[in-house]
């Protein structure tokens, strides 16, 4: 769940001193070039590669589209379709409290919205599913990230396990308490709106292929395969496993009805968050077939965006933790300007929030429970009060006002 780079360097530490060891047996792994015809047996539809033909992504953008035009019309709606509100909830360990904070304080405001789509990677694909479905699963999100400790989520290994398996900590505890909460009432809830249009997708990395895989989680969930809710846990598991810190989870997979097996991780190993790929352009598809509404991007970065000045031991462990420390708050940054990008490019009214800089509270470790407390208070308190949504990642100017205005109208 791009946990704290301590924990993430435990997963390096642990992959380092493996080399030369015996492995864990596995299945097959899809050759090399079959990986796109790779499907989850019983369950078409549920995934594609993120850098896949943008026809994959247009296709499952035109179905979500039918399915809530013809809900709208069941419902009595005329007219053009409402403005749409799109949410992206990044990765971030532990910080992820404050984004579950801020969607429990945008209740509290009154002013938050059904979102028409909803992605999560790493810890944000622990949340995506509960901001999915709104507010009346915001106690969850509070039990989560305020109630739980490092020992709910992970049980350390012992240094033979590190060895000879296949991380540094077993998530079982992790997997109970998404079995707790994941239950087949909540997956029937998001089948029902899967149906009225709404999508839920979720990333993790596929390591054989090296590349990034989208869950189409309301497919999963729609599908009347008994093993449906199984794969929805497993996959909110995968997109949270660091890799060398947590194990790998395993999918089986076919390729022309040949039996193979995807090990997939973090998904925050490609990117700290995600809307959608480059490749596919939203507002050429919009013209192409006549779609036209106003759209709205929310982002939670979990995370600061300023550089945080420490004072670095001139050792080996400090200098590599503040190293990984520094790769990921800028893989982040990336991350944001590309979707900073998109947005400009196919109209998307951009807002971001992210975890001020006043925010200063220590920090004693993984999971540390008054550490979630405080950043899951700041989150719902600013969201409560009217969160003050930025419209630029840090050190860039929004667009002028009215140019989105006019750029939607001109489409």
């Amino acid at each position: 769940m791009t946990a704290k780079p301590s924990f993430v360097l435990l997963g390096v530490m642990a992959l380092m001193l493996s080399v030369g060891c015996s492995t864990l047996s596995r299945g097959p792994a899809a050759p090399q070039g079959l990986g796109d015809k790779a499907v989850i047996a019983g369950i078409p539809g549920a995934r594609i590669y993120a850098d896949s033909a943008a026809t994959d992504l247009t296709r499952l953008g035109l179905e979500s589209v039918r399915r809530e035009e013809a809900f709208l019309a069941s419902s009595g709606h005329k007219g053009p379709l409402p403005a749409a509100s799109l949410l992206a909830i990044s990765g971030g360990g532990d910080n992820g409290a404050f984004g579950a904070g801020l969607l429990a304080g945008w209740t509290a405001a009154g002013s938050r919205p059904q979102f028409r789509a909803v992605t999560g990677i790493s810890t944000g694909a622990l949340i995506a599913p509960f901001a999915f479905l709104g507010p009346a699963y915001d106690h969850v999100l509070k039990h989560v990230y305020t109630d739980v400790t490092a020992k709910d989520i992970y049980t350390p290994r012992n240094l033979v396990s590190v060895f000879f398996g296949d991380a540094a900590a077993d998530t079982t505890p992790l997997w109970k308490l998404i079995s707790r909460y994941v239950d087949r009432k909540m997956l029937d809830a998001v089948a029902a709106e899967y149906q009225k249009g709404r999508l839920l997708l979720i990333a993790t990395t596929d390591l054989d292929a090296g590349r990034a895989v989208i869950w189409n989680m309301g497919q999963i969930a729609a599908s009347d395969n008994p093993k449906a809710l199984d794969l929805f846990r497993k996959v909110m598991l995968a997109s949270s496993a660091i890799p060398g810190a947590f194990p790998p989870v395993l999918f089986n997979v076919e390729v022309n009805g040949r039996p193979y097996q995807e090990m997939d991780v973090d998904g925050g190993t490609v990117a700290q968050v995600f809307v959608y790929p480059p490749s596919f352009r939203l507002g050429q598809m919009s013209g192409r077939y006549g779609i036209q509404r106003q759209r709205r991007l929310y982002v939670i970065q979990n995370a600061r965006l300023d550089p945080q000045w420490i004072d670095v031991s001139r050792r080996t462990l400090p200098i590599a933790r503040r190293a990984i420390s520094c790769l990921i708050q800028n893989q982040g940054k990336t991350d944001l300007l590309a979707i900073y990008y998109l947005s400009n490019r196919d109209h998307l009214d951009f807002n971001l929030a992210y975890i001020p800089e006043s925010f200063n509270e220590p920090d004693r470790g993984n999971f540390d429970r008054r550490y979630m407390r405080k950043l899951f208070d700041l989150g719902y308190t600013l969201a409560a009060n009217g969160y003050p949504w930025k419209k630029a990642p840090p050190g860039l100017s929004p667009p002028a006002k009215g140019t989105l205005e006019r750029a939607i109208l001109s489409k």
